[in-house]
């Protein structure tokens, strides 16, 4: 069963390392990171049914949403 409720962690602090963790890369190797990062965290939950679901619950968050290129600054 995939949890989706919040959990105390510190979620701040973490989203922080993971941006930090991918600073100074180049996107292919930043792609790399996440995949090696997807696998790793695959490997700890260790239950293919959570992880089948988790990926579908990822997609359905960001399925029909369109990146937006920053506003041009008006200087």
């Amino acid at each position: 069963m995939l949890h989706t409720d919040p959990r105390d962690l510190p979620y701040d602090e973490l989203y922080e390392a993971l941006i930090a963790s991918h600073e100074g890369l180049s996107a292919e190797q930043s792609h790399l990171l996440n995949a090696r990062l997807v696998l790793l965290l695959a490997n700890q939950i260790g239950d293919a049914q959570v992880l089948h679901a988790a990926f579908a619950a990822a997609r359905a968050g960001v399925e029909g949403l369109a990146l937006q290129a920053p506003a041009p600054s008006s200087k």
